[in-house]
């Protein structure tokens, strides 16, 4: 008798089942998720409003063993309500905005479009 198996149920044999379907569900989920962003940033209208840079942080992920790192930029954005916006921006553009700079942010949904300085302050 198979020390794996109990009463007719092969155990090995529904983890080679429900293995691989949960991690096609999860790509799925993460596929839709994406899409469902996309769609409600095109919705949205594009803003332009007054704001302050709040602050900066980056996210790195990968960079083991043979794997290449990637960095992700965020900035945090504060408008004259009081709400605060944080966005994904690029590289270039995170190297350029500083903690308290002021201008017009520009942006759809979630989705970052460009920031101008108010070079009067």
């Amino acid at each position: 008798m198979d020390p794996y198996s109990s009463g007719g149920f092969d155990l090995f044999g529904a983890m080679f089942v429900i293995i691989p379907v949960l991690i096609i569900g999860v790509f799925i989920f993460i596929f839709v998720k994406g899409i469902s962003e996309w769609s409600s940033n095109n919705k949205s209208p594009i803003l332009s409003v007054p704001a302050e840079v709040i602050t900066k942080r980056t996210r790195t992920s990968g960079g083991h063993g043979n794997s290449a790192a990637s960095t992700s930029y965020y900035v945090t954005f504060e408008v004259q309500s009081g709400d605060r916006i944080e966005l994904r921006v690029n590289g270039s553009e995170f190297g350029m905005l500083a903690e308290q700079d002021l201008g017009i942010l520009t942006f759809q949904g979630s989705r970052y479009k460009g920031f101008e300085r108010d070079k009067t302050v």
